[in-house]
C-alpha cells in the first residue's frame, strides 16, 4: 500500500515537473499579448507583439519565467516533501518496534527534511543569480 502511494506521488511530481515549465512559459505569453477577449485580437496582439507593447525587456521576461518555474518547482517539492513527512511519521508509528521499520522511517522524515532545505537552497541562489544577472 504505501508502495503504491510513493508511486503514486512521485509519477505525479514527475509528471508536473514536466508539465508546469510549458504552462508557466504559455502564461507569461498569454499575459504579454493584451488582447481583449477574442481571439482575433489575441492573434493580432500575437502578431504585432514587441518589447514595446508589454513595457519590459526580454531579459526581465526571462527572469519572471525563471522565477515562476523554480516557485512552481519549489511549490510541488513542498507538498511532496509534507506527504514523505507524513508517510515516515505512519511508518514510524507502524513500526511495531522492528529496528529496520524505524530506521526506514527516520530515513524517510530526514530525506523528506533534506529536500525541503535544498529547495529553499535553490531559491535562495536562483533569486540571487537573477539579480546580478539583473545589474
Amino acid at each position: 500500500m504505501i508502495k503504491t502511494i510513493k508511486r503514486i506521488i512521485l509519477s505525479s511530481a514527475l509528471l508536473s515537473l514536466l508539465v508546469l515549465p510549458f504552462v508557466a512559459l504559455g502564461t507569461a505569453s498569454a499575459q504579454s499579448l493584451n488582447c481583449n477577449d477574442t481571439i482575433a485580437n489575441c492573434l493580432d496582439a500575437g502578431a504585432q507583439s514587441t518589447d514595446e507593447g508589454t513595457g519590459e525587456d526580454a531579459a526581465s521576461r526571462v527572469d519572471t519565467i525563471i522565477k515562476r518555474v523554480v516557485d512552481i518547482f519549489s511549490v510541488v517539492v513542498g507538498i511532496v516533501a509534507v506527504i514523505m513527512i507524513i508517510i515516515g511519521g505512519l511508518k514510524y508509528i507502524t513500526s511495531g518496534g522492528d529496528s529496520g521499520n524505524i530506521t526506514s522511517a527516520k530515513n524517510t522524515i530526514l530525506y523528506a527534511i533534506v529536500g525541503l532545505i535544498v529547495v529553499v537552497l535553490a531559491q535562495v541562489v536562483v533569486r540571487f543569480v537573477l539579480q546580478r544577472a539583473a545589474e
